[in-house]
């Protein structure tokens, strides 16, 4: 964990330094004159790392809430994709309704036999 947090730490200051370095059209200016120097530094740097933040808490918050939605999506796909499987192969259903119940039975036997002696 400490590798991670050193490898993103890293890859922050690399960030800041290609934004600070790099040439751009953006200046800031404070009455009417152009920030030089170390402030500009302060000025740039501590608004990429806010940015950087933001999105990072924004992203985990999405990855929350898009995985609980997409196991409710998979739920939903598997149920439309067994009705469609049964709308296309109805010929299929005497077979499969006796393989559900020695399915149904083999797990009834196995849960019996791990939780017994």
């Amino acid at each position: 964990m400490k590798a991670i947090a050193l490898a993103l730490a890293v890859l922050l200051l690399a960030l800041i330094a290609w934004f600070v370095f790099q040439s751009s059209d953006v200046s800031i200016t404070v009455n009417g004159a152009r920030i030089t120097g170390p402030v500009k530094l302060a000025a740039e740097g501590w608004g990429v790392i806010v940015a950087v933040v933001a999105l990072l808490c924004a992203a985990i918050l999405l990855a929350f809430v898009f995985a609980g939605l997409g196991l409710v999506i998979l739920g939903v796909l598997v149920i439309v994709g067994t009705v469609f499987a049964w709308l296309a192969f109805p010929f299929l259903l005497p077979v499969l309704v006796p393989l559900v119940l020695v399915w149904l039975f083999i797990a009834v036997v196995r849960r019996g036999r791990r939780h017994g002696p």
